[in-house]
């Protein structure tokens, strides 16, 4: 299949490479022409524009910075937009904006053509190794078109829904990884301050609850999607004794934990609904009021 590919960095540079180690037929541009030398090595063709690319490809990847870099290539003066022929399919990988992605999306549907956002997780070196996890949303038809390309880049590729869908999972996954990172740097920080060892901290961060991801795998699906908080895993009120007891000793060891506070002030608010008894995920509903919507299946 004739690949046209926009964006040869950190991350567009490998999966790139892997499209032709895999047997497509590539082209590349790039704002920098030196990161497309081991690509023209390896038999890939030059464009000067996204609008030259776009007219010799039948599927068209983007891997770019942000929103403004995604608008530009794809619907500039030179951009995609403007050499994008009837049948071919743009498929953004980028992180990108859900509102921007709707916007391109149209403009590409009205000229004939189709668009995924497919932003992709696990970093240089999961793009280098073709095991990134690729979040897609966009026409299913279309989607299943293409999967064994996007199969060549990633080995977790999840349809998550309409265009802009895998934008959207893209930015709450990041989002929630890098609040966890910041509430796990506390904590470590604390752990060695009152005289735990970093290595054993970690062994339990590893080995407990929280590195088993129990919350994903099991309380998630069993008590969230069911929106059974009685079915008591572990009770919010114990949730508010361990926190305040955390928070007693960041005080008394002057290590802040700043993401505990907030914690606990949202235990608290569901202790004040008389939540106590109920699981500790029953703050679910707190978020779900404020946002309007449930979260079940």
């Amino acid at each position: 299949m004739k690949i046209g590919f926009i964006g040869l960095g950190n991350m567009g540079g490998p999966m790139a490479l892997n499209l032709i180690k895999a047997g497509h037929s590539l082209t590349v541009h790039d704002v920098n022409p030196e990161s497309a030398t081991a690509h023209r090595e390896m038999g890939a063709s030059w464009a000067e524009s996204p609008l030259e690319l776009a007219s010799q490809a039948e599927v068209i990847f983007t891997s770019l910075p942000g929103p403004k870099e995604i608008e530009a290539v794809a619907t500039g003066p030179e951009g995609i937009l403007q050499g994008i022929h009837e049948g071919a399919i743009y498929i953004d990988a980028s992180t990108n904006s859900p509102s921007v992605v709707r916007r391109i999306a149209k403009k590409i549907h009205e000229s004939g053509a189709e668009m995924l956002d497919a932003p992709v997780s696990g970093g240089p070196v999961g793009a280098e190794a073709g095991t990134l996890a690729i979040m897609v949303g966009g026409n299913e038809s279309i989607f299943e078109r293409v999967k064994p390309i996007l199969e060549v880049i990633g080995s977790g590729v999840t349809y998550v829904g309409d265009i802009g869908s895998g934008t959207i999972a893209k930015l709450v996954h990041n989002a929630t990884s890098f609040a966890a990172r910041i509430a796990v740097q506390e904590g470590m920080v604390l752990a060695v301050k009152a005289g735990v060892s970093p290595s054993n901290m970690l062994k339990v961060l590893r080995e407990a609850a929280f590195g088993k991801q129990v919350l994903l795998t099991h309380h998630i699906p069993e008590l969230v999607f069911k929106g059974d908080f009685d079915n008591v895993r572990f009770a919010l009120g114990l949730s508010h004794k361990d926190v305040s007891l955390a928070l007693e000793l960041a005080e008394e060891m002057d290590a802040p934990l700043e993401m505990a506070e907030k914690a606990k002030l949202v235990i608290e608010e569901g202790m004040s609904r008389g939540w106590g008894a109920k699981d500790n995920l029953s703050t679910f509903i707190l978020a779900e009021e404020r946002a309007g919507i449930e979260v079940r299946e």
